[in-house]
């Protein structure tokens, strides 16, 4: 099944030209359109199916800066501003709220790596809370188990997958950008090595800056204009439980399971970091790159099946822009869950919560994670095509850094101030050995 997702109208008509052609309906690229339009910039984005539905819809809704790797925390930090300002701005309902996070643990090990990150993060002005036994025991009495310790991050939240995004590009397109979907992107036009127009399905757009937000098919499309992007996407399970349960944390991780409650009053539910991974000519072809992360990884990753080859996302093909391309032919990845995790799931669930004994899995979906070589998003124009702007590789935390790496590629692309230090995030660090150390948060 799919996971839940608002509808939004398309724009009536695909511009002949423009500013900015986005290519991805997905948070990064809808919060890219939206900060662009509220410049004024004539921004279009192209969306092969809908808007958000794929991983932007699927994930755990969870906007963190606790845990954060020290390359992504900048950006964090900026995104929870911005979480709470794009309401404030547009009157649109994103769901968001500081719910604040709860980390529970009876392992030594992890505590004590949870209290050095708290170490590091006071030093950007981060509050976390870590808890004592007692403490711990307390925020997580509807556990009914007493706890070595935890963490509270206050200021951390959630947003809701189902309508975050639809929320966000209504905003673009009251700003003046234009959406439009079930219009696959097929390829780039070049003129004298750089960015001249971008070939839809539907006909072309003539501009001169493109950014890729193509998620997990950002390498098969790099991969059309010669460009080596290592990309590595592993499936996910979640189920979805029914309103009832009371008295439950808002967001809780524990090693045994993780929940979210939702807009409707349910809670997701998935186990960190279990995956799925599909075996596909990309995964192949970009194996040894990925062998530190998956080595590191092992416990929590088991094989997976045909699921990656019929998605069709991470093929080396190449297609030619007048014919039908693998985008159209699958407008959105929905791959099927695992049901043995699903199952496992929802075990762990009422092992760990007894109160949701009582209350019935609603829905169940799953989607691709598509990641980095050291687990950091590629953001930023590409030396050898001058005007191509690729941000991809957010290894499961695009949802809740969306916006701040959308305001971060519309301040690059306008010259203005970038919002963080764009650096840390060039795709070129991704050159065979140069990407440095996997992220340890």
């Amino acid at each position: 099944m799919s996971a839940p997702l608002i509808h939004i109208e398309s724009s009536l008509s695909l511009p002949r030209e423009a500013d900015v052609v986005i290519i991805g309906g997905g948070v990064v690229g809808v919060f890219t359109g939206h900060y662009l339009a509220r410049r004024g910039v004539k921004v279009a984005l192209l969306e092969k199916g809908r808007v958000a539905a794929e991983q932007s819809s699927r994930n755990w809704g969870w906007c963190r800066q606790q845990n954060r790797d020290a390359r992504e925390l900048p950006i964090a930090m900026k995104s929870l501003d911005l979480w709470k300002r794009i309401a404030q701005e547009s009157g649109e309902d994103t769901g968001f709220r500081r719910c604040g996070l709860l980390y529970l643990s009876n392992d030594d090990k992890e505590l004590t790596g949870w209290a050095k990150w708290r170490d590091f993060a006071k030093t950007l002005g981060v509050t976390t809370h870590m808890l004592s036994a007692e403490e711990a025991s307390e925020r997580g009495k509807a556990t009914g188990r007493k706890w070595k310790g935890g963490v509270f991050s206050p200021t951390d939240g959630t947003a809701d997958p189902s309508k975050a995004v639809p929320a966000a590009a209504r905003a673009m397109m009251a700003a003046g950008g234009t959406v439009h979907q079930h219009c696959a992107a097929r390829g780039i036009e070049l003129s004298a090595g750089r960015v001249s127009g971008v070939v839809t399905e539907a006909g072309a757009i003539r501009t001169k800056t493109v950014v890729l937000a193509g998620g997990a098919w950002a390498s098969s499309f790099c991969n059309q204009l010669g460009i080596r992007f290592p990309q590595a996407s592993v499936r996910q399970s979640i189920l979805a439980l029914a309103p009832g349960a009371a008295g439950l944390p808002d967001a809780l991780h524990t090693a045994l399971v993780s929940l979210t409650r939702r807009s409707n009053g349910g809670y997701t539910a998935a186990i960190g970091g279990r995956a799925r991974v599909d075996p596909t000519p990309q995964q192949f072809r970009f194996a040894r790159e990925f062998v530190p992360m998956f080595a590191r990884r092992w416990r929590s990753l088991a094989p997976g099946a045909f699921e990656g080859i019929r998605g069709g996302h991470e093929s080396l093909s190449k297609w030619a822009l007048d014919e039908v391309t693998p985008m159209e032919l699958n407008r959105t990845l929905n791959p099927r869950p695992d049901l043995r995790q699903i199952r496992a799931t929802y075990q762990r669930a009422c092992e760990l919560l007894p109160d949701l004994r009582r209350i019935a899995i609603s829905n169940t979906w799953a989607g691709y994670i598509d990641s980095t070589p050291d687990g950091v998003p590629a953001i930023g124009e590409l030396e050898a095509i001058p005007g191509f702007i690729l941000a991809a590789g957010f290894s499961g935390h695009g949802f809740g850094i969306g916006p701040g790496a959308g305001h971060m590629i519309a301040d690059i692309i306008t010259g203005s101030e970038p919002i963080v230090d764009p650096r840390p995030y060039s795709p070129e660090r991704l050159k065979t050995g140069s990407w440095g150390k996997v992220a340890e948060f």
